[in-house]
């Protein structure tokens, strides 16, 4: 006895198959094919439920819910967020302290970021008598060799209102001062109009007076 395959019975379930195939293959269920039959089965509940989910529509109450959650989380917005992959090349702060002066507190954070098209080298320091960070930096344009990303607009934030914006000069460089509120935002224009955002949580640690 001729079985058919699993695939002509899914074509036979959906209403796809010539005339005279589905012909045939009614007559092969008609001699009382238990596997075949078992197929079909299986086939036409899986189309069953396929055409009860297409039709499905949910009520106008599950859909104000729904829309009321996204919008607490924020989810129902769209967020402009950065393209480029953010590599941390180097961070002073990952390094392993030199043995007798781990209780040693150091002042000055170097890191070295890759985020295409760029090489950002940025430096973190605090203004001697102030609550106020040092911020100096360097950015190399990769996609071009040789090449010093100058006249590149630098927007730096505490993430507390305070924003400074600076242009790096013609070797590339940049400078700027904001008051430490412990975190600190670094973004530059990326590619596609997409913001590059560095993101540093306790950018030199714990705040005077102690507070993280």
């Amino acid at each position: 006895m001729k079985h058919f395959t699993t695939e002509e019975w899914v074509d036979f379930v959906n209403h796809v198959i010539s005339s005279s195939q589905q012909e045939a293959m009614q007559k092969h269920l008609a001699t009382g094919c238990k596997r075949c039959k078992e197929t079909v089965s299986l086939w036409q509940r899986v189309n069953k439920t396929a055409a009860a989910e297409a039709s499905y529509q949910p009520s106008a109450e599950t859909v104000r819910l729904a829309k009321a959650a996204f919008a607490i989380t924020g989810m129902a917005q769209p967020q402009k967020e950065s393209q480029s992959l953010i590599e941390v090349l180097f961070d002073s702060f990952l390094q392993p302290a030199v043995a007798g002066s781990r209780s040693v507190v150091i002042g000055t954070r170097q890191m070295l970021y890759r985020a295409d098209p760029y090489q950002i080298d940025i430096q973190i320091e605090p203004k001697p008598g102030s609550n106020r960070l040092v911020i100096t930096g360097q950015l190399l344009d990769l996609s071009h060799p040789g090449v010093i990303g100058r006249d590149i607009q630098v927007t730096l934030s505490n993430r507390r209102g305070n924003t400074v914006l600076a242009a790096t000069n013609q070797f590339g460089e940049f400078s700027g001062e904001i008051e430490n509120s412990g975190d600190l935002e670094l973004s530059v224009p990326g590619e596609a109009d997409q913001p590059i955002v560095i993101s540093l949580r306790n950018a030199l640690g714990k705040l005077p007076g102690g507070k993280a």
